[in-house]
């Protein structure tokens, strides 16, 4: 009996570790270091997101909205 308890606990701290190695093993490993996000063992597999360059002034249209307003107001004086 003895040796049959002894024989289950050890399988059953095979298990635990065979558990423990297999979680980390499938976590990422991303990780922020200086600011720098490194990337994560699936940074292949990953899917590139592209966002196109927009306009350098951001506001152009109020830019230009404002710009009309003032010229509008200039020809009724």
């Amino acid at each position: 009996m003895r040796g049959f308890r002894k024989r289950q606990s050890l399988v059953g701290a095979i298990l635990v570790a065979l558990g423990l190695i297999g979680s980390v093993g499938l976590t990422g490993c991303q990780v922020d270091v200086g600011g720098q996000t490194l990337p994560s063992p699936y940074y292949l597999s990953d899917d590139v997101q592209y966002f196109p360059p927009g306009p350098e002034f951001k506001l152009a249209r109020e830019a230009a909205a404002m710009k009309q307003y003032a010229q509008e107001q200039a020809l009724q004086r």
